[in-house]
């Protein structure tokens, strides 16, 4: 398995492998891989000849320097868990802060037509600069023919769709379903940090949104919104920081319920301090 560290190495390398007509896709990570992760690339295994996986932590999508300091940087089981899949196919990239940012340690200023405002972006200031910056630089240097993301993120999805378009990236965005624990607990690098007593609370996370989901075929959103902030309030280990049911192509908050429109239930929750995020499709 090849790891690359400086993008002239495998601009060079994937060069190649497109002569030979050999399609990319691409799946960016930050490491800590876990199962979701790995479900991402075998299925971009089984739609491109070779797989790139990008593994770096962001710098400027934190807007907490204490998140980001203790975000789990699991290198060498990253390496043998992607090696257990495919050891000729796979291509690592696992660039420095300074092959990535060249110096100059900022984010680009995007317009993501008011996505970038709603839910996550009325908590983390900059976050979504920071992570439009950092897959805009991976999709120029790899060129990927498909690229996969999890729709655990999927306002960070649908901001990444509107950057491809806006500037257009000749690159296809391939979502993919949120990859749970048998708990129900959507799969993310930050539980393995969950202390016992809070990895037995988590799983009501996803319940609430299980019910939510069949409350909304009847009640409005309001009154659904009200019901859940009601069940959170008598829970002792987790913290709701937003429940927001949102249309979900604008991201928009509902107020009344259209029957031609999608929507989706978006959650945010402090489990001591680490913060859950989850989602479910509503209709």
């Amino acid at each position: 398995m090849e790891v690359y560290s400086e993008k002239q190495q495998i601009t060079a390398t994937l060069k190649a492998l497109r002569a030979e007509n050999k399609t990319i896709g691409l799946v960016p990570t930050m490491g800590a891989l876990h199962e979701g992760h790995l479900q991402l690339v075998k299925t971009a295994l089984l739609e491109n000849d070779n797989v790139v996986v990008s593994i770096f932590v962001n710098p400027t999508q934190f807007d907490n320097k204490e998140d980001l300091e203790k975000y789990p940087r699991t290198f060498e089981n990253d390496m043998a868990l992607l090696k257990d899949i495919s050891e000729t196919r796979i291509l690592i990239y696992a660039p420095t802060v300074e092959d990535m940012y060249e110096g100059d340690l900022k984010s680009q200023k995007f317009d993501f037509d008011g996505l970038e405002f709603e839910m996550e972006g009325k908590f983390r200031a900059g976050h979504f600069d920071g992570v439009g910056t950092i897959v805009k630089r991976f999709f120029e240097i790899i060129q990927p023919n498909n690229a996969y993301f999890g729709e655990k993120d999927f306002q960070q999805l649908a901001i990444i769709k509107k950057m491809v378009e806006k500037h257009d990236i000749p690159v296809n965005i391939v979502p993919c379903a949120i990859f749970r624990e048998t708990s129900g607990l959507a799969m993310s690098s930050r539980n393995v940090r969950l202390k016992p007593e809070y990895q037995k609370a988590a799983p009501f996370i996803y319940e609430t949104l299980t019910t939510a989901k069949i409350k909304f075929g009847t009640e409005s959103a309001n009154d659904v919104t009200q019901w859940v902030e009601k069940q959170f309030s008598s829970q002792k280990l987790l913290k709701l920081e937003y429940f927001i049911i949102a249309d979900s192509e604008t991201l928009k908050t509902v107020e009344n319920k259209v029957k031609s429109k999608k929507y989706r239930a978006f959650i945010a929750v402090y489990a001591d301090d680490i913060r859950l995020i989850d989602n479910i499709a509503l209709n």
